[in-house]
Order: structure tokens, then sequence, then C-alpha cells
């Protein structure tokens, strides 16, 4: 059995014990969760789920509008994110494992390095400042979308067509992505600096996509399953996301496999500068929260 073979069937296995519990756990709270409008949350849901393929992320656009309208209890929401996460990222990984054939060793590298960030490398992260991280990235993103601006115009050589890395650049691949499951654990997404590293690196950008949708999705696997066990979620708002979700995979996925190199780059350019501003936004947001506190 091949890796990719491998790595599809961890999906579909994780996938299935994931709908399971989730299904238990919807008809275990259905009559207190009988009020729960699952229409609004699943067109949220689904919009969220089709950025989030084009590499934006999803949950900030989910918390916002489920703040907006009061849809999902605060105290539930973490939980509720994580589980409408599960099927669409699953969704996501199957369809660019087979659109991109990415260097197995490098996929399996990086994902393995983003579950072990998001388990042990977590312990450390969760100690930082979160305010300073966000600086930190924000204003690393931005730079880094500067320059790619700049290999854009064909004022600075960037970018690149590889599809698997060795050497020195698979081992600041593995550290990057490492660093990268382990800030997800204060709210930093994964997917605007994996995209930014793979692209720094040389390898083509649609090279980012299968890597950073697999990290995530065994990632997901993890932190939905201890949710539920929890009882911190809402299984109907995650069922209706779950359904929703994966559909718009599929729509947003044509898309995105369809831009030519020089369009996915702007594409790129535009993730990473969208994301640069969220986390400054962010830190500027709970910085006046804190002063008026």
């Amino acid at each position: 059995m091949s890796l990719l073979t491998m790595i599809q069937a961890g999906l579909l296995v994780g996938g299935a014990v994931f709908v399971v519990m989730l299904f238990n756990s919807w008809r275990k709270h259905r009559k207190q969760e009988a009020e729960t409008k699952i229409l609004p949350i699943a067109l949220i849901g689904g919009f969220a789920n089709f950025c989030d393929t084009l590499g934006i992320g999803s949950f900030a656009i989910k918390t916002a509008g489920y703040k907006q309208f009061n849809l999902v209890d605060d105290k539930l929401l973490p939980g509720t994110l994580n589980c409408q996460a599960v099927l669409s990222t699953v969704a996501q990984s199957l369809i660019f494992l087979t659109a991109v054939q990415v260097d197995p060793v490098t996929l399996v590298s990086l994902v393995i390095a983003a579950c072990l960030g998001a388990t042990i490398g977590a312990r450390i992260v969760s100690n930082w400042d979160r305010q300073i991280i966000r600086l930190v990235m924000g204003g690393a993103l931005m730079i880094v979308a500067t320059l790619m601006l700049a290999g854009q115009l064909k004022l600075f050589p960037l970018g690149g067509l590889e599809l698997g890395l060795t050497g020195w650049k698979l081992v600041i691949a593995i550290i990057g992505n490492f660093l990268f499951g382990a800030l997800m654990t204060v709210g930093i997404g994964l997917y605007a600096p994996c995209m930014t590293m793979i692209y720094l690196l040389g390898m083509h950008p649609l090279a980012a996509f299968p890597i950073m949708m697999c990290s995530c999705a065994f990632l997901s696997f993890f932190s939905a399953g201890s949710f539920i066990r929890m009882d911190r979620v809402n299984s109907r708002a995650a069922v209706a996301v779950a359904i929703t979700g994966p559909i718009a995979v599929m729509i947003a996925a044509y898309l995105v496999k369809s831009l030519d190199l020089h369009l996915l780059a702007w594409l790129v350019i535009g993730v990473v500068l969208y994301t640069s501003v969220t986390m400054f936004r962010s830190w500027l947001q709970e910085r006046q929260a804190f002063a008026t506190a």
C-alpha cells in the first residue's frame, strides 16, 4: 500500500469515526438543541468553507456570523467550530490529494509535524502572549506578501514549480509546520503561514493545498473528538455545516484547480494579505477591549 493510499484511508476512517461520534451527540442533545437555527448556520458555514478551500480560513468568518446573529452559545463555539471543520477538511484533502501529485515523503513529513506541534508544541506555545504572536505573525505575513508581489511583478525572484522538498528545505518545512500546528492552540490558523512557507521554499503554489488541508484534517479528528466527549458542542449546528461544508468545498476546489499558475500566485498573495490584516485587527480589538475593561 502506497503512502498516498494510507493517507486517504486514514482520512476516510477518521471521518467515519467522527460521523458516528457526531450522530450520537446529536441524538443525545436533539431536544435541548431544537431551537438552534440551522438554516442561517448552514449558509454561513457553507460560505466560510468555500473561503476556507481558497486558503482564507473559515473560523473567523463563522465566528463573526454566529456572533452577529446570536446563533451559537459562546461557551460551545470553539467545539462547534472544530466539529464543523472535520468533514470539510477531509473533503478538501481527498480532492487535492488526487489533483496535485505532491511528493509523498514531503506530504507525510509535514502532516506528522503539524500533528506533533498541536500535541507536544502546544504545551510551550500556549504560554506565549497571544498579542505578541499576532503582531509578529501579522508583520511577517505582510513582509512576505510584499516579497510575493515583487516576484509577481518580476522585481524579485520568488516561487517555483517543485512538488517536493529535500535536504535543508525539508528540515525547515518540518520545523515550520510543527510551529504552525502548535500555534493553532492559540487561535493562529495554519493555512496562510503554511501556504507562505511552501511558496518561499520554491514549491508550486498549488502544492500547499494538500499539505495544509491534510494537516488540519488529521488535527481536527483529535480536537473535535475531545470537544464531543466533553459535551462542549452544539451538535445540531455541527451537523448542518457537515452537510453544506463539503458541498461548498467541491465548488471552490474546482475554481482553485482551474486557475493557472499566475492567477494562483495572485490568490496566494491575496490570502496572505488578508490574514495579515486580520492578525492586526484582532490585536487591535483585544487591546481596545482590555483598555475599556
